[in-house]
């Protein structure tokens, strides 16, 4: 097994048949070659840069709070206002609070510019649980099915992730299952020619029969991953929640094994609206990853303290937390990039 940017070759490509599978090449050059060599791993600086800027609204209102000429009980106050406003929310911001108060007196910390710091480390440290790499290759296809509501930038996040794994050697075929929203297939068709890879698609077709075909399909042809773009919706839709649902039950008679990772993208914009939205789509259907995009156009980036907290409450209940995989900062394909609590931490009080 090899994490992401680094994917396990089969010894021997799955037999190409075509079945009933509905795959057609979105361009000729994607068929199944074997996977070219591993290319090296985008340049961080640059995507500290964009990651910096990105976060420059969230981190200002927190920063201005260090400003000051000592270390009291005001600054405290101010701090605990400036995480509100960013979304930490009421538990993580308490726990951040605690813990920076502790690292002061451990250090016997003087200067409010110093405190900075701390609040850096407690902040990395609350959100390196998060920090996991996405894997692929232990499942010829890995499947990964991606749901989130309209809005939450899904679609295009599968056109991005498309694009690292393709570089990244991995064959992709792509699923259109978003068969409710207006013009999502063709979006998602959009992409499947940008990046060169295949698609199954149907037009107003089922989506569970969408996915089933795409598995199938994927396998087929000796794919290393299908990704299946699931319909845009609200969790409280109810009936459409039970669709997705629905969707990972037909994946699973597909593939008995899958689908191996299920992954949300939440709106960075959407503050603690975008927690509600974690712990619904969990208990619906067992999230093991997020895509957390738009950071750069909201002062509310600190949920992902929040998603943090909750992920511990999640373990100690005997489980686990859910993994940030990437997020994202911008439009262009390189504004998406894997996730790293350090770094967020920096970018965010740098």
């Amino acid at each position: 097994m090899f994490s992401f940017f680094k994917k396990k070759i089969a010894d021997q490509p799955a037999a190409d048949t075509t079945g009933n599978s509905a795959a057609t090449p979105a361009n000729a050059a994607s068929s199944d070659a074997a996977p070219q060599q591993m290319p090296a791993e985008r340049p961080r600086a640059s995507w500290m840069a964009r990651l910096g800027q990105g976060l420059r609204r969230t981190g200002q209102t927190i920063s201005t709070v260090f400003t000051g000429t000592k270390i009291d009980d005001d600054l405290y106050e101010e701090l605990e206002t400036a995480l509100l406003m960013a979304d930490a929310g009421v538990q993580a911001t308490e726990y951040l609070l605690k813990d920076l108060k502790q690292r002061v007196k451990n250090t016997a910390t003087t200067e409010p510019s110093a405190v900075k710091a701390l609040l850096a480390a407690s902040i990395a440290e609350l959100l390196k649980p998060l920090e996991k790499p996405l894997t692929i290759g232990a499942h010829k296809p890995t499947v990964i099915m991606v749901a989130g509501v309209n809005g939450a930038g899904k679609t295009t996040s599968i056109g991005k992730l498309t694009r690292h794994l393709s570089d990244s050697g991995a064959s992709v075929l792509l699923a259109a299952a978003d068969t409710f929203r207006a013009a999502a297939r063709e979006q998602l068709a959009v992409w499947a020619t940008r990046n060169t890879v295949e698609i199954v698609s149907q037009e107003g077709g089922d989506p569970a029969s969408v996915s089933f075909d795409a598995v199938t399909a994927g396998r087929a042809r000796g794919k290393d991953v299908v990704l299946v773009d699931t319909a845009g919706r609200l969790p409280t839709q109810l009936h459409l929640m039970e669709e997705l649902k629905k969707i990972k039950r037909v994946v699973q008679k597909a593939d008995d094994t899958g689908p191996h990772e299920v992954l949300l993208v939440i709106d960075g914009n959407t503050g603690q609206n975008a927690l509600a939205q974690v712990k619904a789509f969990d208990e619906a259907l067992g999230l093991t990853g997020l895509i957390v995009t738009k950071l750069d156009g909201t002062a509310k980036g600190g949920v992902l303290a929040a998603i943090a907290l909750w992920g511990q409450s999640r373990a100690a209940a005997g489980g686990s937390a859910v993994p940030v995989y990437f997020i994202g900062v911008g439009e262009a394909v390189e504004d998406l990039e894997t996730f790293s609590a350090q770094e967020f931490a920096d970018a965010l009080l740098g």
